[in-house]
């Protein structure tokens, strides 16, 4: 990616380090002090050749104001590049939100999990701000505090391109500040790395930095037990910033213009002028003239026209950057024949990018008089349903869209079946705008020997597997239109022949082959970004087994072969980011990546544009004639394509037919797996076919029976993972289909004797059906930490007692148990008989496999829940960003969900 080089620039960076806090509940952190000496030192070092001694202001404020003073004075004199450290205390409300640094003079609530704000600096409403009016080039903000990573929840920025790296992930505490020796390990890291390079760098950038970082604190914990994980996000640009030249290469010499300008800035200015006196007076006329008009404010803009784009997931990234260069493009800032109201080389359209899972999207285009209501500000939504009651609020789909890229025509005609005949949108399909094959990623030290790499039938590729003992994973066909897409051409291409309007029903023996080979109860996930994160090297014992994979290492992860799209294969073969987990530092080696397999006949996906006309809209020629101009971008060669085939899609050709990857492309490159040669398939065999593929799906799934047990001890307001774990479970309710059944257990019983802190209450009667019962409780916990019980909740004998429960219902449903919790408060407290009792009931048969969502302390390497998690052959989501629509593909797989999750 493109490198934003800041040497000899007007740069400046404000080093933050709080250490004293006159609030006895707040602790001083002693090893921050040296923070803002040490970077400084550290930024102005001839290595890292980026700032001059005068560009560096170290600050250790004990108001909120100091801060934001210096914060200001800081963002108005940066012109290339502006750097905000923060180091000290940090506080969020009891949902996760809201981020404060905490200075000097800071106070907290009583309860000590709420700031008062008046006495912090707020991240999203005094930081930020800030940071978008700065003149700076680039912006970097680095966060080193206790929920340093809840900053991403709020971290929006309109125009201005800022890098932000968070010290730890969302909702996690950090050692900071209680370290032997000057600083804090954090900042020890990064200060090391700044001055002495990356091996095998030439520099050092925001991606590298961050990415090593992750590294160097892979072996750390936090001071719950889980695991130190820095992130790191970006905001209005695609492009990487150098924050050190620092090398352990040989260093390429610093080019003479940047010395020059250096130089000239670095002297005094009675010099200065003493130098540039003869000059200026010969030359007064002309230089004023050009001062004028360089020192000349811009033209006023006026806002931008916004356009909002949803889209799937996994094609979220390529979208919008492919909608920042769109915003830059001369087509978006020329003047437009009758639009005359924006001036020359303003930007006409802005364009928000976000995304929904396939159920998500469905349900607000049946619901699309909600929709658009509360897009337009309506308080309440429209009474529906029986007896008049309100219906439910549309929150998940994110706001109303006026352009949609669904993952493929199939996500589209699925929506159109579902829309009531009066709705208040309308779609527009204008056709693709990218193509992706499917492919099945097949290990390659265990490739199959009897079938071609293309052009085998499934079929073939299903024999010739299973002989390897390979097991095909699949993402959630209720959540994902890749995984749908797959899952028509496993029914329907059976025998290789094209699916096109003259293919027959799915027959029912061809259904129930593949599924008993796809057949892993809650190892499907909501994408195939996520499947490949899961089977990446590295992963932990949770991930191996929730994969399909026993937990025992790399042997055991090579037996799997997921069914994803050349592109994600592509991106995992590179070391490129995939779902969750970042980008490798280095490419994998061989024997970690996959081969692509192309069966025959199979559709790929073609990412249709669809443009959304809504009823009533005063402004819709205007949004109408800027959605075109945007569609017809993406088309151009020289405009979207580039951006789409560089992020590893096939183009569009001007019939509108698949183009083979250009040059450059990352399909190109030998180590990616692919065959960049082989056809797309498009799919022509309408609505019809899928509702029979769907009904076949269903049918060939046993219904499903769930438990969910949640923890509801007061831990569980820390951080707000009691509202974290609503939203999980209630985004796992949406998903289930018609004839599945689930109870809702909470533990621990309040009231009762230590022993029996593990006795679980029925909140909701196992058996139960329909998703309204338990929305309702979750709502009750998830506002104001309602129903927790102030003792500790002791999960394996919970845990015991569903599992006992479910052996006793009736043997005809697939079961499982999702547990969610924090942590295990009864370890070294119960008795052997307790812990042998779980041991025994994970292993009894028939199995039941757990499905975890671990909000805290050691996530999914916590060793509780590895025990739960091997011993039952079941799986684990860690807690953060994603984690709903996770948890949620893993449940679609119990039971059901295929057919109706849109519902």
């Amino acid at each position: 990616m493109p490198l934003y080089d800041a040497r000899g620039k007007r740069n400046r960076a404000l080093i933050i380090g709080v250490s004293r806090y006159q609030d006895p509940r707040l602790h001083d952190l002693d090893a921050v002090f040296a923070n803002p000496d040490e970077l400084g030192r550290v930024l102005c070092a001839p290595a890292t050749d980026l700032f001059l001694p005068q560009e560096v202001t170290p600050l250790r404020p004990d108001t909120p104001e100091e801060l934001t003073a210096a914060l200001r004075t800081a963002a108005h004199e940066a012109r290339g590049l502006l750097l905000v450290y923060f180091s000290g205390h940090g506080r969020v409300r009891r949902d996760g939100s809201d981020l404060h640094l905490l200075v000097g003079s800071s106070r907290v609530a009583q309860d000590e999990r709420r700031v008062a704000s008046h006495e912090a600096v707020s991240w999203a409403k005094d930081v930020l701000p800030r940071l978008e009016r700065s003149r700076a080039d680039r912006v970097v903000v680095v966060l080193e505090c206790c929920f340093a990573g809840n900053a991403d929840d709020s971290f929006r920025t309109h125009e201005k391109p800022v890098s932000l790296l968070m010290a730890a992930q969302p909702n996690r505490r950090i050692f900071s500040g209680t370290e032997p020796g000057g600083g804090t390990v954090f900042t020890r890291a990064v200060l090391d790395i700044l001055e002495h390079g990356i091996e095998g760098k030439e520099c050092v950038t925001f991606e590298d930095l961050a990415g090593e970082l992750r590294r160097r604190l892979a072996g750390h914990t936090t001071p719950q037990g889980g695991a130190w994980v820095p992130r790191a996000s970006k905001q209005n640009t695609v492009d990487d910033v150098v924050v050190s030249f620092a090398t352990r290469e040989l260093r390429p010499a610093t080019p003479f213009a940047v010395r020059a300008r250096r130089w000239w800035r670095s002297r005094p200015r009675r010099r200065l002028r003493v130098l540039t006196a003869a000059a200026v007076a010969l030359a007064l006329g002309a230089t004023a003239l050009v001062l004028v008009d360089r020192l000349r404010p811009p033209g006023s803009c006026p806002p931008a026209q916004e356009l909002r784009l949803l889209t799937a997931p996994e094609t979220e990234p390529t979208l919008r950057a492919a909608a920042l260069a769109y915003e830059m493009s001369d087509l978006n800032t020329e003047p437009v024949p009758g639009e005359d109201d924006v001036p020359d080389g303003c930007r006409r359209t802005q364009i928000t990018v976000y995304s929904a899972a396939k159920d998500q999207v469905a349900q607000g285009f049946a619901a699309a008089d909600r929709w658009q209501g509360e897009a337009e500000g309506a308080d309440e939504a429209p009474p529906g349903g029986s007896g008049g009651e309100a219906t439910e609020p549309l929150y998940r789909p994110g706001p109303q869209p006026d352009l949609w890229v669904p993952e493929s025509t199939v996500d589209y005609l699925q929506v159109r079946q579902g829309m009531a005949a009066h709705a208040p949108a309308t779609l527009h399909r204008t056709g693709p705008v990218a193509f992706t094959p499917l492919v099945v990623g097949v290990p390659a030290a265990r490739g199959l020997s009897e079938v071609e790499q293309a052009g085998s039938s499934w079929h073939a590729i299903l024999d010739d597997a299973a002989d390897r003992k390979l097991r095909l994973l699949r993402p959630s066909p209720a959540l994902s239109g890749i995984g749908l897409m797959h899952t028509i051409g496993l029914y329907l291409a059976d025998d290789g022949a094209p699916v096109g309007p003259d293919s027959g029903a799915p027959r029912t023996e061809v259904a129930e082959r593949a599924e008993s080979r796809l057949r892993a109860p809650g190892s499907q996930y909501a994408g195939s970004a996520e499947l490949l994160c899961s089977l990446r090297p590295g992963a932990s014992a949770a991930d191996a087994a929730s994969s399909g994979a026993e937990p025992d290492g790399v042997g055991a992860r090579a037996t799997a072969a997921p069914l994803v799209t050349e592109k994600s294969l592509a991106d995992a073969n590179l070391g490129h980011a995939v779902g969750n987990c970042p980008a490798l530092a280095t490419v994998p080696e061989k024997d970690d990546r996959y081969e692509a397999y192309y069966p025959a006949g199979v559709p790929g996906l073609d990412h249709p544009l669809i443009r959304v006309a809504w009823q009533g809209a005063a402004d819709a020629d205007r949004r109408r004639a800027a959605s075109e101009r945007f569609a017809d971008w993406l088309r151009r060669p020289d405009g979207g394509q580039k951006v789409i085939t560089a992020a590893g899609y096939r183009g569009v050709n001007a019939d509108g037919r698949a183009a083979p990857p250009p040059t450059g492309s990352p399909l190109r490159d030998s180590r990616a797996g692919v065959l960049p040669d082989v056809g797309v398939e498009q799919y022509t065999a309408g609505q019809q076919r899928v509702a029979q593929v769907l009904a076949a799906y269903d049918t060939a799934h046993r219904p499903g029976q769930l438990l969910f047990l949640l923890d509801t001890s007061t831990s569980m307001a820390d951080g707000g993972r009691i509202a974290e774990a609503a939203d999980a479970v209630g985004r796992a309710l949406e998903v289930l289909g018609p004839k599945d059944t689930y109870g809702l257990w909470t533990y621990p019983r309040p009231g009762t004797a230590a022993r029996d802190r593990g006795r679980p209450v029925e909140r909701i009667r196992a058996g139960s059906a329909g998703p309204a019962a338990g929305r309702k409780l979750l709502e009750r916990l998830r506002r104001d930490d309602g129903g927790l019980v102030d003792q500790g909740a002791w999960m394996q004998e919970a845990l015991t007692a569903a599992l006992d429960r479910l052996r006793d219902s009736p043997a005809e449903r697939t079961k499982a148990v999702v547990l969610v919790l924090d942590e295990d408060d009864g370890a070294g407290k119960r008795s052997a008989a307790a812990r042998e009792a779980l041991t025994d009931a994970l292993a009894a048969r028939p199995r039941i496999p757990v499905v975890v969502l671990a909000t805290g302390r050691g996530g999914c390497d916590a060793a509780p829940v590895r025990h739960v998690v091997e011993g039952s052959g079941g799986n684990c989501v860690a807690g953060g960003p994603g984690a709903a629509d996770t948890l949620a593909g893993l449940v679609a797989s119990f039971g059901t969900g295929g057919q109706e999750a849109g519902r």
